[in-house]
């Protein structure tokens, strides 16, 4: 399997992440505030008996014969009776149990200070015992706490009236969020927060010399309007995904030092017809009123989709959005320092009106760097981390070809992962080399224990690194491998020498046979064919229409072009036009497709059969060590080294 430089398609999109958790009831926040004064009221009713405990002599519990027989021999001096409890005190200080009496071993507590229980009859004899022994009796009743006696009358009231008072203050916030549906979302980035620069956006040269314009009308506006000179409105923003467009954004409003108001395009679609376009009136005014301010929305093609586009016409709700899009920008003042820039990746579907002078009516392209500016965009992404000596940027820009703004900051981080996992504290040149292979290879897997299955992988790689070594023009073998990276068993990994922009037909035919390398080498080797040239054929497949259909490279079709309306990129258009050629067109197509491929695959079986000996060779290198790297193969092919090359491949 061949690995196209700059992409990583052995990464799985469908990893599931954790189950979902199921909902939990939460007490709301006003009932703990009221258990907290609950819990410190009962402690300050307490607090006077605790006292009292702490502070009198210890009381000892006695039964009450043991008490009628002190009141006798008169040595109870006073007692207070509260219900069926006495509590009292002895003249003098008494032992209980007595020593003679204790039979269990109990030990005897000294004390005169007691308590006892009146028994469940009435004694009459009790009042008249301490009547005659001059005894003081108190009486009381049994009084609860006022504070506690509150709580237990009123606090289950408060409670529902504090329910109450929560539903209907929750009630009242669900109905200020439907009065406030049709209100922007955006996210406001002021002037005080921490901004971007330019300086903080490396390898875009030309979209900054673009956009120094707008920070420039956005700073002295005055200028250019003396001057008669009308502003561009509508700056879009183009490229590929990760070249930086959102970052391009916030470094002109940085720059400028305005309100900056970003907001996704697909925030402004809603259920309900209207909400979009209610939301769109809102993010303008308040962006005139933080003129000057820059309004930023992201992916627009998300509702700037061409209107009654696809099966069943429009989506009316978006289209209701975009029409007041399109109105919003039309009315601005000539006056007004309100630009509005977007981003998005397919500008073929976006609706003309919206590209239209007056709207969007300058288009800078944010495209993958160069090597310049690749090595630019390392040394931002690395400012900060610890790098070893061995580090060369120059060396890894070269390399990285094909890598966008995204892909080099997920190179650094994944080069300081890498160091931190194997406990070091600097960054080497071995960490970004292994960063580079599990982001262009895939994550590496564990080894095949087939012996069959790695036989067969193995002469498939060979094949691939075969053909692409002994094949002129084409891009030069980076490393090989059969340990399983992603969901590939293999992979031949090749790299461009250079930045390349235009591919001519004699590189396309080369592709076309390195790709057809694998297969060919199976049905060579073990005259069977598996299903692991699945990819290699999909791709030489693709490419060999292309160049009939699209690119003009078959002598048979001529220089015309088939391909589909790029401008059209509906389903709808397409079912209702339908092909924009003949079915004889289509057979011959269809037929000069299956010729080259069929051409490009006798040429392979031809090259690898000449050279079965270094083919042989290959594959027992890699069966024996899993990897070989570009001086190797060269070296079993029997080619001299080209230093361009290894210059540029040497740092991986």
């Amino acid at each position: 399997m061949i690995q196209p430089p700059g992409n990583s398609p052995n990464k799985n999109p469908n990893s599931g992440g954790p189950p979902p958790t199921p909902p939990q009831f939460k007490l709301p926040r006003w009932v703990w505030p009221v258990l907290w004064i609950a819990f410190l009221l009962w402690t300050f009713s307490r607090v006077p008996d605790l006292v009292t405990n702490v502070t009198a002599e210890p009381q000892i519990e006695v039964p009450y014969s043991f008490f009628f027989d002190q009141v006798v021999a008169n040595n109870v001096d006073r007692v207070t009776i509260q219900d069926n409890r006495v509590r009292g005190v002895f003249r003098r200080s008494v032992a209980y149990p007595p020593a003679s009496a204790d039979a269990t071993g109990r030990v005897s507590q000294t004390s005169n200070r007691f308590i006892t229980t009146l028994p469940p009859f009435n004694d009459p004899q009790l009042p008249e015992v301490l009547r005659e022994h001059n005894v003081t009796v108190v009486a009381q009743t049994t009084e609860p706490n006022p504070i506690l006696l509150f709580l237990l009358n009123f606090g289950p009231i408060l409670l529902l009236l504090g329910f109450f008072l929560w539903s209907i203050r929750r009630t009242q916030g669900q109905m200020g969020n439907v009065f406030g549906f049709g209100r922007t979302q955006a996210r406001e980035y002021t002037v005080e927060r921490p901004k971007v620069t330019f300086a903080d956006v490396a390898g875009q040269d030309a979209a900054k010399a673009e956009l120094v314009e707008i920070v420039d009308f956005l700073k002295e506006p005055d200028k250019y309007i003396a001057l008669g000179a009308r502003i561009p409105r509508g700056v879009l923003l183009v490229g590929p995904p990760g070249t930086g467009k959102t970052l391009m954004a916030r470094a002109v409003a940085g720059e400028a030092n305005v309100a900056f108001f970003s907001i996704a395009a697909s925030e402004f679609v809603e259920m309900f017809v209207g909400v979009g376009a209610s939301r769109v009136r809102d993010l303008f005014k308040r962006a005139k009123d933080a003129a000057p301010s820059i309004v930023f929305i992201d992916e627009i093609d998300a509702v700037g989709r061409q209107r009654g586009a696809g099966l069943g016409g429009g989506h009316d709700e978006r289209e209701q959005t975009l029409n007041q899009m399109l109105a919003e920008m039309d009315g601005f003042d000539q006056t007004e320092s309100v630009i509005v820039m977007a981003a998005t990746n397919r500008p073929d579907v976006l609706d003309p009106a919206l590209l239209r002078p007056g709207r969007f009516d300058r288009q800078v392209t944010v495209g993958l760097p160069d090597r310049i500016g690749r090595e630019n965009i390392l040394k931002i992404h690395t400012r900060g981390k610890p790098l070893d000596d061995d580090v060369n940027l120059s060396e890894l820009a070269k390399a990285t070809i094909g890598f966008s703004g995204a892909d080099l900051a997920n190179l650094a981080n994944e080069a300081a992962l890498t160091a931190a996992r194997k406990s070091r504290k600097r960054i080497s040149m071995r960490d970004f080399s292994d960063a580079f292979d599990r982001i262009v290879l895939g994550t590496e897997s564990p080894p095949l224990s087939n012996e069959h299955e790695r036989r067969v992988v193995a002469y498939h790689e060979a094949g691939h690194a075969i053909v692409a070594a002994l094949t002129p023009g084409a891009d030069p073998v980076l490393k090989v491998t059969i340990v399983p990276r992603g969901q590939a068993l293999g992979v031949t990994a090749q790299l461009p020498t250079d930045d390349r922009r235009n591919y001519s037909r004699d590189y396309l035919r080369s592709r076309m046979r390195v790709l057809l390398g694998g297969r060919t080498a199976e049905e060579l080797v073990f005259n069977e064919i598996t299903t692991g040239a699945e990819n290699d054929l999909r791709q030489v497949t693709s490419l060999a229409r292309r160049m009939v259909a699209q690119f003009g490279m078959s002598d048979a079709i001529g220089p015309l072009n088939f391909g589909d309306d790029d401008r059209q990129p509906f389903l709808g258009y397409s079912l209702a036009t339908g092909r924009s050629y003949s079915e004889e067109t289509a057979a011959r197509i269809d037929a000069e497709v299956r010729r080259m491929v069929e051409e490009a695959h006798a040429q392979t079986r031809q090259l690898l059969r000449e050279n079965r000996d270094k083919l042989d060779a290959l594959a027992n290198e890699l069966l024996e060590n899993e990897i070989v790297d570009r001086r190797r193969v060269m070296e079993i092919v029997g080619l001299a080294h080209d230093p361009h090359e290894e210059e540029a491949l040497s740092s991986l």
